[in-house]
């Protein structure tokens, strides 16, 4: 399973490795007036420079998203969405340069399809 706190992406199209560290999950209602679930992480690349990057999931989409698969909306689901969301950009370069990305809801169906996946291969393997 994906972990959210800390993990390595990369490469991006240009070769560069990044060491990923979570910082925060909150609701962006009080931040900046957004219906989403924002995730912010701290990425060091290899040669030591930081950038952050703030994952913005929709809520109404996370919402749809927990009805359909059964799952409930917590906290490690939405960071781990968000996490992968943040594996796609480095290693297309999607969006790398922005500071608040927003994932898209067909994305976030995707990724939870991924998260699904994973669960369920480590419940059987365990």
């Amino acid at each position: 399973m994906l972990s959210f706190r800390e993990f390595e992406a990369g490469p991006d199209p240009f070769g560069r490795k990044f060491q990923v560290m979570f910082k925060w999950l909150q609701t962006a209602i009080s931040l900046r007036n957004a219906d989403t679930v924002d995730v912010k992480f701290i990425l060091t690349d290899d040669n030591g420079g930081r950038s952050e990057k703030t994952i913005a999931l929709p809520h109404a989409s996370l919402l749809d998203l927990s009805r359909e698969t059964g799952r409930d909306m917590d906290d490690p689901w939405c960071a781990r969405l968000a996490a992968l969301h943040l594996l796609h950009a480095i290693e297309t370069g999607e969006d790398m340069e922005k500071d608040l990305v927003t994932v898209m809801p067909a994305d976030l169906k995707r990724y939870a399809g991924e998260l699904a996946r994973a669960e369920e291969s480590e419940t059987h393997a365990g």
